[in-house]
């Protein structure tokens, strides 16, 4: 299984357009040692030719063409992405959908809660229906396992999380199960696995054996400290307003990490103002230390 990390970055992108925080700063004027990030997409194959697009950010189109291996080079036009999953509604996650539009129709799997937030609130499907059959609805029921067409051999399991609805959403601040969901991806030709979680609120009961159970784990680095956004002046949200659990809290996401088997454990969707972002930090050479990596544009992952 091959993962193509397309974007990594949190809402906003890395710096964020508008920001002028220390990190957004520091990338800006070559002052910090990082890189510049879009926002959180992946891509997904068994064969490196076909792909299953998981979550689609607002910079999809520059994602794309910087990943030549997802185009279709046999057709005049068309595309390698044959299946399009999605693990929230959120906008940095779904808004890139329109981007899309030229290649409609797209095979689009979530869960009704996801849908039913994408027909009204952001009404994606609605407006992309008046493009050559817009997006095709499959209902994803969490912890059922199902394929898509493309990448016969991988199968995937959607896990509730405890996290938020999207703002915009009728549900926010009191989500239904279909709201957030992990993904756990098998390879039935190898039997290894991929966890993808890019927004985690709080591991519970439910979630843990997957953790535990998953070869690579691909999951939630938005914040360093719940207060960041206050702490930076950027903000008021705290991590667990906004459902993302912070690396550094004494029950954070860094050390439960630490604890997990994985052989590979990798963070994604981090926000401008996380402190990671400076691979000469200390915040990062504490991750490095416990075998924990911070994921970049482009970084290709086997599994």
């Amino acid at each position: 299984m091959q993962i193509k990390v397309l974007g990594s970055a949190a809402g906003g992108g890395f710096p964020q357009w508008n920001c002028n925080c220390k990190n957004c700063q520091g990338v800006r004027n070559g002052t910090m040692k990082t890189s510049r990030r879009t926002q959180s997409s992946i891509a997904i194959s068994d064969n490196g030719k076909d792909w299953v697009l998981c979550n689609v950010s607002p910079d999809i189109c520059h994602q794309l063409l910087a990943s030549p291996e997802l185009n279709n080079p046999d057709v005049l036009r068309g595309t390698g992405i044959g299946a399009i999953i999605l693990t929230d509604s959120q906008i940095d996650h779904s808004a890139g959908l329109l981007n899309l539009r030229e290649g409609c129709p797209h095979h689009v799997w979530c869960t009704q809660e996801v849908h039913q937030d994408l027909t009204t609130g952001f009404p994606v499907f609605t407006m992309l229906s008046h493009w050559n059959g817009g997006l095709i609805h499959h209902a994803i029921v969490p912890e059922q396992t199902f394929s898509v067409s493309v990448c016969q051999s991988l199968r995937f399991t959607a896990i509730p999380l405890l996290s938020n609805a999207p703002p915009y959403s009728p549900w926010r601040d009191r989500p239904l199960p279909g709201h957030n969901v992990a993904l756990f991806i098998e390879d039935g030709s190898s039997g290894k696995s991929l966890l993808y979680a890019p927004g985690l609120g709080e591991p519970d009961d439910a979630l843990m054996p997957w953790l535990q159970k998953a070869d690579c784990l691909l999951i939630d680095g938005t914040l360093w400290r719940d207060n960041e956004l206050a702490a930076t002046g950027v903000g008021k949200n705290t991590g667990k307003d906004m459902g993302h659990l912070a690396l550094s809290e004494e029950q954070g996401l860094a050390a439960l990490l630490a604890s997990l088997p994985a052989e590979r454990k990798i963070l994604i969707h981090i926000n401008n103002t996380n402190p990671i972002l400076d691979e000469e930090s200390a915040e990062r050479q504490s991750l490095t230390q416990q075998g924990i990596e911070v994921s970049w544009d482009g970084m290709l992952i086997e599994v």
